[in-house]
């Protein structure tokens, strides 16, 4: 401790060193920034000072709900065991599993680490929980928010049941008071500052602006005020792109942090900006929980966030450990009910604050945005008055909606039933009538030769039970019996009249041997 600089500790490790010493379960509720990293690693490290750890067995296990937490909290056991012989591991993803499982192979006594890496190497058989006899979980209510409380009550499952739990949190709502319950054996509770409170050391504004105005709104305010560093916070990881090529086209030193960026890329920017090389820092809520940049000067709102908790928690960037820090919050009139839940939260109003040379936003503005039915905020356009259309419209045309178009698109059936209801077209007139009725008697002669062959052939008992050969050959498709035409399906023995179209022959095809009139044998034309 000589050699980190600490002197006095913080109310909340005044207050919670002692009692997990004493081998109690501790639920401890304090703001952001007051050391709760160091309430539970400095009596951790005591404890696990006696004995060493097997392979694959961690001693103690710490919970995190982001990344950069879980290294940040590695760090700080870096730094507080520097004169020890205890071992950590960090199992967060975006990092190599290989080098993980080498490490926890070896036998560490700190187990810092994600849920979901966790779990991972878990089922995979890298890691055994068997031998954990203290549990972390820090920021309860951000795993929460996150949806690792599932997982996280997995993990739990897998700890023995005589354990010391240590469960820190920034709220204290319902949820976690009920997942304490199931977490915790008689716990300790220590609260040292109201649930979402704010440091009294931080100097905070809010300023109302027209939409189009608002990324003007941030570059005139950062250049009004003595920014060291900052960080500038957006609700959607596209407006973190968005602002952080704005920032860069106006000559700021800014750099980008949200969760679709890879590990290696984040933990890169936030070591650029720790170290100086960076002034601004354009971040989604995944920089609002636990990072600890030291001599942090300036927090922006670029947005308002969704959650009046989350405000409490960005702005707790600045300000830490006794020093001064400014927070400033760019609002629309969209956000006036945003606004007032967190004043609510808060239990003060947060003072309003003009920037020079843009249009402010009126007060009757403010009013009506107030007064606005809910789902009308953030530039949504007004719901249409029915499922298809206006109300104006038919019934019959709102039911159909959006399929006029196929509906346009189908023929009309008026045509189709004239032409089913009309008498069957004549397909030859009366001087064709004879024709056809000589064609017909020449297909009945040739049918009478054909029978008449096939009774002198002899049988061949190969054949025995099986169809002519003349009716396999019209099933086989023979081209000889093309001149029938194809077999009509689905009529029966009535066949319409449109139907009987006669097949012309091939011109080639020789007639058959007719007797003449005379007598005389000769063929016939």
């Amino acid at each position: 401790m000589a050699d980190t600089g600490y002197i006095h500790p913080t109310p909340i490790q005044e207050q919670a060193i002692p009692v997990v010493l004493m081998g109690r379960d501790v639920l401890g509720c304090a703001q952001t920034g007051t050391g709760k990293t160091a309430s539970f690693v400095l009596p951790m490290m005591d404890i696990l000072a006696g004995s060493r750890a097997k392979a694959r067995m961690p001693r103690s296990l710490i919970l995190e709900p982001t990344r950069e937490l879980a290294l940040q909290v590695a760090e700080n056991f870096v730094k507080y065991g520097q004169h020890m012989k205890l071992n950590h591991a960090l199992l967060i993803g975006g990092e190599s599993m290989s080098d993980q499982r080498d490490v926890l192979d070896k036998g560490v006594d700190v187990l810092i680490a994600t849920p979901g890496r966790l779990l991972d190497l878990f089922d995979r058989g890298r890691v055994m929980l068997a031998d954990c006899k203290v549990l972390v979980i820090d920021e309860a209510d951000r795993m929460l928010d996150m949806g690792f409380i599932p997982d996280v009550e997995r993990i739990v499952s897998l700890l023995p049941p005589l354990r010391q739990t240590l469960f820190f949190s920034a709220t204290m709502a319902s949820e976690i008071r009920r997942l304490a319950d199931a977490f915790l054996q008689n716990p300790k509770q220590i609260t040292v500052s109201a649930p979402a409170s704010v440091a009294t050391t931080i100097t905070a504004g809010l300023a109302f602006v027209r939409p189009h105005d608002k990324r003007e709104a941030l570059r005139r305010l950062i250049r009004s005020q003595d920014v060291q560093n900052a960080l500038i916070f957006c609700n959607r990881k596209r407006d973190v792109d968005v602002l952080h090529k704005s920032l860069s086209k106006h000559g700021f030193a800014a750099g980008a942090l949200h969760g679709d960026l890879p590990q290696s890329v984040r933990f890169a920017t936030l070591e650029k900006f720790k170290a100086g090389e960076l002034q601004l820092l354009v971040c989604s809520d995944v920089a609002a929980r636990g990072i600890d940049i030291g001599g942090l000067s300036h927090v922006f709102n670029f947005d308002v966030p969704f959650r009046d908790e989350d405000y409490v928690h960005r702005i707790g960037r600045t300000g830490r450990a006794g020093r001064e820090g400014n927070a400033f919050t760019l609002a629309t009139a969209d956000d006036v009910k945003l606004v007032a839940a967190i004043e609510a939260l808060t239990g003060k109003p947060i003072p309003r604050i003009e920037i020079p040379g843009l249009d402010p936003v009126s007060a009757e503005e403010l009013a009506e945005a107030a007064t606005a039915p809910r789902g009308r905020g953030r530039g949504r356009a007004a719901p249409a008055k029915g499922r298809g259309g206006s109300r104006e419209e038919p019934r019959e045309v709102q039911r159909r909606g959006n399929n006029r178009v196929r509906d346009a698109r189908r023929p009309d059936p008026a045509p189709i039933e004239e032409a089913m209801e009309a008498p069957p077209p004549v397909m030859a007139d009366a001087a064709q009538e004879p024709r056809r009725r000589d064609d017909h008697r020449r297909a009945d002669k040739r049918d009478d030769r054909r029978d008449d062959r096939r009774s002198h052939r002899r049988e061949d008992p190969r054949d025995a039970g099986r169809a002519p050969r003349d009716d396999r050959r019209r099933d086989r498709g023979d081209p000889r019996r093309d001149d029938l035409g194809p077999p009509v399906l689905g009529f029966g023995d009535a066949v319409p009249a449109f139907m009987l179209i006669p097949i012309p022959r091939p011109r080639q095809e020789a007639a058959e041997p007719q007797p003449s009139e005379n007598g005389n044998g000769s063929e016939a034309a």
